[in-house]
């Protein structure tokens, strides 16, 4: 594996979780009526949010 290969493994891995740190930010500051209306608990959030990883 070359150094390049790696600096871009570890970049592709910071940006997703970037994303999915932002996802769980971005739905917990919503009410539970509002997670409601999307379809979501917030008992869930982080699990949704790991979609955002891939």
């Amino acid at each position: 594996m070359s150094i390049y290969s790696i600096a871009t493994h570890v970049r592709s891995s910071l940006e997703r979780y970037r994303n999915y740190r932002r996802a769980v930010r971005e739905l917990s500051a919503l009410d539970d009526h509002q997670l409601g209306d999307i379809g979501l608990v917030r008992s869930r959030i982080e699990e949704v949010a790991r979609g955002t990883m891939h």
